[in-house]
């Protein structure tokens, strides 16, 4: 029988891998050619590839339709743009799965002796029944030169993180911003949405989407501040709309907003490793082609 698992810690397979790792042997990493070349020219060097991972069930937990504007805080924004508490529920499960994730990526990173983990790709799928899996995957690195100013996650490439830390800067910590907001459909709307309204702007949908991300880039500057971070790298800024019908002619409409990105502190420039030169031999014979 397989051994149980509290959810406490490192799974029993990634403490397997750990094991494998500290046995010694050969590493395997998820970085490209021009990624592990550009790593090659910091103090870092590859060390295994590391994982984090969660099967999450996330629901809507609350919604009654005929909404105003909600999900979020926009800034403590109060009237027709305060927060719907109904959907501060699944905001928290996107960020629960997505934080879990990222952090038993870097229990198993610690746990073969890591300073960063770089190259991390984040992500859910959907698996049916409201169920998700959020998964964290990247490649754990380790310092030549002693322990770095603060161990990183980054979902940024090798030559990038190279370039960064030659300017000055470290890629503290993988930090996000998500938000969900709805707007019921009135008869502005539903008029401007109409088929026979021709080439128009959906002003209450524009609206929605203004919203909505507006108030996650709040939360990803606030994650950024946590973090300690002087900046961000912003890797990706995105909408979905859809709507939903709760009753009989009576149609809301949903949007939800997530912004991804990188926390950046200052450190002390980095000098670039420099290469051994590669011997160069002529080819062609002395004296000249005969």
């Amino acid at each position: 029988m397989s051994e149980q698992w509290d959810g406490r810690g490192l799974p029993p397979v990634a403490a397997e891998r750990v094991r494998r790792a500290a046995a010694g042997g050969p590493w395997t990493s998820m970085l490209s050619v021009p990624s592990a070349a550009g790593l090659a020219t910091t103090e870092y060097e590859p060390v295994g590839e590391v994982m984090g991972s969660i099967v999450q069930n996330v629901g809507w937990s609350g919604y009654g339709g005929c909404g105003g504007f909600g999900g979020g805080i926009l800034g403590g924004v109060a009237g027709p743009m305060a927060p719907m508490p109904a959907f501060r529920p699944y905001v928290e499960a996107l960020e629960r799965g997505y934080g879990t994730a990222l952090h038993r990526m870097r229990l198993e990173a610690a746990a073969i002796g890591a300073d960063g983990v770089v190259g991390v790709i984040l992500r859910a799928d959907h698996l049916g029944q409201g169920s998700r899996e959020f998964v964290a995957l990247g490649t754990a690195v380790r310092s030549r030169t002693g322990p770095p100013p603060q161990k990183f996650t980054t979902s940024l490439a090798g030559q990038d993180v190279a370039k960064l830390l030659a300017a000055g800067w470290l890629p503290a910590e993988i930090v996000y911003g998500i938000a969900i907001s709805i707007r019921h459909d009135d008869w502005a709307t539903r008029q401007q949405a109409s088929w026979v309204a021709g080439n128009t702007e959906v002003t209450g949908y524009t609206q929605l989407a203004t919203v909505v991300r507006a108030d996650a880039r709040h939360r990803f500057a606030e994650q950024v501040a946590g973090a300690g971070g002087q900046g961000a790298i912003v890797s990706s800024l995105g909408v979905r709309m859809w709507h939903v019908e709760p009753a009989e002619n009576h149609r809301d409409h949903v949007a939800e907003a997530t912004v991804f990105g990188d926390a950046l502190v200052a450190v002390e420039r980095s000098a670039p490793r420099v290469a051994a030169p590669l011997t160069v031999m002529p080819l062609r014979p002395r004296g000249g082609l005969s």
